[in-house]
């Protein structure tokens, strides 16, 4: 079957899977979106309520569908799953969101598909370690949104912190999406001038206190989020909606997506958020970039993590 690559499907409609699919109305990507949910009721109804803004918007056709109708998408985007309860980590989501995936899963390999899976349903690294091992696919079409979220908050604050416009700056969040994240500090700049050299051109001050502070509330803020609101939906269609894009233009952009590692930085047999170069076939390249020796030990607590929450999910693989 040919692949239609402005083709896409959504597949769970709750408050992440219905924000994917307004913000890929607003974008214009595609020419047909296709949603699909455990409640198919649901699903119609968000089709229904985003083809009322079609007219305001991009010209595409938005329906309900069925997993037949995923056979020749080119992104299919897994966001299906139990959500984040307050206090609760992303890892603890494991038990329920695996055996969803894995029923999902076995409903897109009973067809000809030959596109590309965009797992963000949590623990995202687990899960999209689970669904290449499932699916049996190459690792470059099974890819998840890892720590683009993340990423954009840090540089949203640094922006914030350095009076800056946030696109300027750039510093990746790699490892875990989730509690043992962190940041690279050491290649961080602003349009290419190092971090400390812009402060001090700038005339600020970025103390070790100021920059592990700014981790922090990058680290908790969904947890601050579903504090107040009840879950987190926006800021990952936003970042959902960046790696599409690059997919769809072909932009070969670099994004801290979630891959399962094939030796880069001496790991394999788990998958993680790291940069790599994103385009029309998924992932194009695993990036190694230069880590500091204290990066290097804090990504190697973030693998042994995931390790764990691997090991415990192997058995119902």
């Amino acid at each position: 079957m040919t692949t239609n690559y402005r083709k896409a499907a959504v597949i769970g409609c709750g408050f992440v899977g219905a924000s994917i699919a307004f913000r890929f109305l607003q974008q214009g990507l595609f020419s047909h979106l296709v949603l699909l949910d455990a409640n198919r009721e649901k699903a119609e109804g968000e089709a229904m309520d985003l083809s009322d803004g079609l007219p305001y918007g991009a010209s595409m056709e938005i329906t309900a569908g069925t997993y037949d109708d995923l056979a020749d998408c080119g992104l299919v985007v897994i966001t299906a799953g139990v959500n984040q309860k307050p206090g609760e980590t992303r890892l603890e989501l494991i038990g329920r969101n695996a055996a969803i995936l894995k029923s999902i899963i076995g409903e897109i390999t009973a067809r000809p598909f030959g596109g590309i899976l965009l797992i963000v349903s949590n623990p995202v690294d687990v899960l999209t370690y689970a669904a290449r091992t499932l699916s049996g696919y190459s690792r470059e079409r099974v890819i998840g949104s890892g720590t683009v979220l993340d990423t954009a908050r840090l540089k949203q604050l640094l922006g914030e912190e350095l009076g800056v416009d946030s696109r300027n700056v750039h510093a990746f969040i790699v490892g875990e999406h989730g509690d043992s994240e962190l940041a690279v500090w050491s290649g961080a700049n602003v349009s290419g001038l190092d971090l400390d050299d812009f402060c001090r051109l700038r005339g600020k001050a970025l103390s070790a206190g100021d920059m592990d502070r700014l981790y922090r509330e990058v680290r908790d803020s969904a947890n601050e989020i579903i504090k107040r609101k009840g879950a987190t939906y926006y800021g990952i269609a936003m970042a959902v909606g960046r790696i599409a894009e690059c997919i769809v233009k072909d932009e070969h952009a670099i994004l801290p997506i979630s891959v399962t590692l094939e030796g880069e930085y001496g790991l394999d047999g788990v998958a993680l958020s790291v940069p790599a170069v994103v385009g029309k076939n998924g992932l194009e390249k695993v990036l190694e970039i230069p880590l500091g020796e204290a990066e290097r030990s804090a990504l190697s607590a973030s693998v042994q993590q995931l390790r764990e929450a691997v090991g415990s999910l192997k058995p119902r693989l």
